[in-house]
C-alpha cells in the first residue's frame, strides 16, 4: 500500500488564499509542544491563537511539513515554527468561518523508525484481525463499515 500525502496543508493553503480573497484575516490556531517554536507566554492550554493575514507575518511559508513565519509580539520580532500536523483550524477573523483538523503530533525521523516497527506489528495484527472466518462466514466479524475521518 503506498502511503498518500496528507490533504491538510493542501487545505490549510486553499484556506488562507480564500481568507485573503474575501479581505478577511486569516488565524490558525495550533497545539504547543516542544517541537512548536512559538512566544510561550501567549500560550494558554498547550494551545495558540496565531493572525497569519499579511500585515501580522511576515515570510509566511505554509509548506507540506512546517507552517513558518517571522511576526513581532509586543514590539518583539520572534520566528515562528509551527508543524502542519499541530494546526488545530484555521479561520476567518472576520466571519468565524473555516475549518478543524485532527492534531497529528510531528515526530522527528528517529522517532519515526523507531515507531514504524511498532507500526508494523499494529498493522499486521490489524490485518489478521481483519481476515474471514475460516469457516468461510461473511459477516465482517460484527465490525462497522468505516466512515468518514477528521481531515488529516
Amino acid at each position: 500500500m503506498t502511503t498518500t500525502t496528507s490533504t491538510k496543508p493542501y487545505l490549510l493553503r486553499a484556506l488562507y488564499e480564500w481568507c485573503l480573497d474575501n479581505n478577511q484575516t486569516p488565524h490558525i490556531v495550533a497545539w504547543v509542544n516542544e517541537h512548536t517554536r512559538v512566544p510561550m507566554q501567549y500560550v494558554r492550554d498547550n494551545e495558540i491563537v496565531l493572525n497569519i493575514g499579511t500585515i501580522a507575518s511576515h515570510a509566511l511559508t505554509i509548506d507540506n511539513e512546517w507552517i513558518h513565519f517571522s511576526a513581532r509580539f509586543g514590539g518583539v520580532a520572534h520566528e515562528i515554527w509551527i508543524p502542519v500536523g499541530h494546526v488545530i483550524s484555521i479561520f476567518a477573523r472576520e466571519s468565524g468561518e473555516g475549518m478543524g483538523f485532527e492534531v497529528e503530533p510531528y515526530q522527528t525521523d528517529s522517532e519515526k523508525k523507531g515507531g514504524d516497527a511498532l507500526h508494523l506489528v499494529e498493522k499486521e495484527q490489524q490485518t489478521e484481525a481483519d481476515s474471514p472466518p475460516e469457516d468461510g462466514g461473511g459477516n465482517n466479524g460484527g465490525k462497522p463499515k468505516k466512515g468518514l475521518k477528521l481531515v488529516k
